[in-house]
């Protein structure tokens, strides 16, 4: 079993607004409303793949009865603790005469340390049944920086296989309690190592960097692929890859690729395939998500058929 944890759950909005203006009035010709949230979005394409997982975290109000009414209905098991404070609502605008995104999230609820309390016993009780534990996105407001981290040390304590998708600040809290998988995009990989990446050698080389700084295993995603280090017996601080995918020109909206991507990985890995096949799953799963409106939202068929294209290759 499989569960994702979401401290900050929302009701994810995308609308297609062609032509879109800042300060000007418009009409959506497409929207599209989901329960959201990385850990949610994760659990969505797991369950996609034919993953047995189950969904956690906070949800509050009428908008945390929402996302837990709506996760039920699409089938996807959830054991959610339910807080004071609303829930958040985030949206996304597409535009797609330009190809542009704009995405408008708010910060989330205040959450209570008797609600955090209940949150960590919750995640006591399914670890008892769990194999992988997925810690993904922001934290609500008055939730510690180090929570996830705190979380981290207590399920490497239980030997349970962990992935953290997060950014900034909480990521690098995140690391010290060594994860088993980090899954950052370019632009939150260089604000973790500090620089900015010219070419593939430093997506590579951030990766390891990621390795040193906490994690078992790196992987660094982006619209051509990713690039990643992956713990290995034989090879001491791990084996580098470099998966690539020939650069489309089909993409609907990129809003949750990534979280599609991660859980392309941890279903290969699951199954325990090798980590080629599990970076090529994960990039055909990202492709895939973005040919359709929805985090999280993919076709199973695209994703066989991207695998296919998906090139992946051990780099030093």
């Amino acid at each position: 079993m499989i569960v994702t944890v979401t401290l900050n759950a929302a009701l994810d909005r995308t609308v297609r607004v062609p032509n879109f203006q800042i300060g000007g009035r418009h009409r959506a010709d497409a929207s599209l409303s989901l329960p959201g949230g990385k850990g949610v979005n994760v659990a969505r394409a797991l369950k996609l793949l034919g993953q047995p997982v189950i969904a956690t975290g906070l949800a509050g109000g009428r908008t945390g009865t929402y996302i837990i009414e709506e996760l039920t209905s699409q089938g996807i098991l959830n054991d959610f603790v339910r807080i004071a404070d609303e829930s958040r609502t985030s949206t996304a605008v597409i535009d797609p005469t330009s190809g542009l995104q704009t995405e408008i999230n708010e910060y989330g609820p205040s959450v209570a340390p008797a609600e955090l309390e209940i949150l960590a016993d919750k995640i006591r009780y399914l670890s008892k049944g769990a194999d992988v534990f997925v810690l993904a996105g922001s934290l609500p407001r008055d939730v510690p920086l180090d929570y996830y981290e705190t979380l981290l040390r207590e399920l490497r304590r239980q030997r349970m296989v962990t992935a953290v998708d997060t950014t900034g600040p909480v990521l690098r809290a995140a690391l010290a309690g060594e994860p088993g998988v980090v899954s950052p995009n370019i632009r939150e990989a260089e604000e973790i190592v500090g620089h900015e990446f010219s070419d593939e050698a430093d997506l590579v080389a951030a990766a390891e960097t990621l390795t040193h700084m906490g994690a078992e295993s790196a992987l660094i995603h982006h619209e051509d692929g990713c690039v990643a280090r992956i713990r290995a017996a034989d090879v001491k601080g791990g084996q580098g890859y470099v998966a690539r995918l020939a650069r489309r020109t089909d993409v609907v909206s990129t809003v949750g690729s990534g979280d599609s991507f991660l859980a392309g990985y941890l279903s290969a890995r699951y199954g325990r395939r090798p980590p080629e096949a599990a970076l090529a799953l994960a990039v055909a799963c990202g492709a895939a998500s973005t040919q359709k409106f929805g985090a999280g939202v993919f076709d199973p068929s695209d994703v066989e058929a991207l695998m296919r294209r998906v090139e992946v290759e051990r780099v030093d």
